[in-house]
């Protein structure tokens, strides 16, 4: 299944980006597909109380892609991260399926509360580059 779902989102990266060539090219040279794959291992980890072990995970995807996604984030299908330097994705967002979202955008929140923090995204939405999407209490 998860690897069901990684084809998924390369054909989709490959479908919405018109500089993509091949599937292949989206798996190999993309961040915005690797940092889903350290997204999926980090969100499993948090989900089972490994929480240092998850942070670890998407630190190091962080390090590699320039993306930071909290593992507590809740990612729906297909997500395209285009050009994803600079994104931020707080621990209680949410993204719903087919959502795009550009370089130097946060998913963020402004207060202190312990539940939920950050914004949701609905199904089919795309945040431009630079957007700052802030949740406030």
């Amino acid at each position: 299944m998860v690897f069901k779902d990684l084809y998924e989102d390369a054909k989709n990266i490959m479908k919405k980006d018109p500089a993509s060539r091949n599937i292949l090219e989206v798996i190999i040279l993309y961040p915005g597909f690797h940092i889903l794959i350290f997204h999926r291992i980090a969100h499993f980890l948090y989900r089972h109380k490994f929480l240092f072990l998850a942070r670890l995970v998407s630190q190091i995807g962080r390090f590699f892609t320039g993306i930071e996604i909290h593992p507590g984030a809740k990612i729906g299908r297909r997500l395209f991260i285009d050009h994803g330097m600079g994104i931020v994705i707080g621990e209680t967002a949410t993204i719903g399926n087919d959502c795009t979202i550009y370089h130097n955008s946060t998913l963020g929140g402004t207060g202190k509360d312990k539940y939920k923090r950050h914004p949701d995204l609905g199904n089919n939405v795309m945040v431009g580059a630079g957007a700052k999407v802030l949740r406030t209490n």
